[in-house]
């Protein structure tokens, strides 16, 4: 398998603790892809344009995070980081859902505020998406007691919270959620996590 990937990609981040919890990282020859770059020719993988995108053994081309942590959940013989019914299953994909709305408000936030020049900043923008952040936060704050074993649902929400301090420290998203802060301490402990700490290329 191929992975189009750009290191500083929450979205990527997510495939790649995927890989790693299941096993199957070292069977990912990875690509590395700036999809900023006006000559990349990643459109013909993704017409999306975005990382990841991940090439099948058999050529076809998934893309997507939760497309691609699904077929690789489906790809091993482990405890499933999707369990397979139930309420477990819409409990892990709704938190999926969650952490992937808190990650999609935060990029809006980063590149509003480090890509866009100053002077045509939408100041109303950034406010309803860091709102956004916010209260979803809070319902993972009421939630934590209640998250037990690993899923495809608390790695999103691990590689949202790492997006926050990586892209928006600013927001000082622990100080009102001291058990969220310490749950995301223990779970950054786990290999999965520590081999993939974000960071702009050198």
């Amino acid at each position: 398998m191929k992975l189009r990937y750009s290191p500083t990609s929450p979205y990527v981040r997510k495939v790649t603790i995927t890989a790693i919890e299941t096993g199957l990282d070292a069977r990912i020859e990875r690509i590395p892809t700036n999809p900023w770059d006006p000559a990349t020719d990643l459109a013909g993988d993704n017409p999306i344009g975005k990382v990841p995108a991940l090439i099948t053994d058999g050529g076809e081309v998934l893309y997507d995070s939760p497309v691609i942590c699904e077929y690789l959940d489906g790809m091993h013989d482990g405890y499933p980081l999707i369990p397979p019914s139930g309420g477990a299953r819409w409990t892990a994909l709704r938190r999926q859902a969650l952490a992937d709305g808190i990650l999609d408000a935060s990029v809006l936030v980063f590149l509003e505020t480090s890509r866009r020049p100053e002077a045509i900043r939408w100041d109303f923008w950034i406010e309803r998406q860091t709102a956004v952040i916010g209260r979803s936060l809070d319902v993972l704050e009421d939630e934590v007691d209640s998250f037990g074993h690993i899923s495809i649902g608390l790695i999103a929400i691990g590689c949202a919270l790492g997006y926050l301090d990586f892209r928006l420290g600013n927001l000082d998203w622990r100080l009102t959620r001291p058990n969220l802060a310490e749950w995301y301490r223990i779970v950054s402990e786990r290999r999965s996590m520590q081999e993939t700490v974000p960071a702009d290329p050198a």
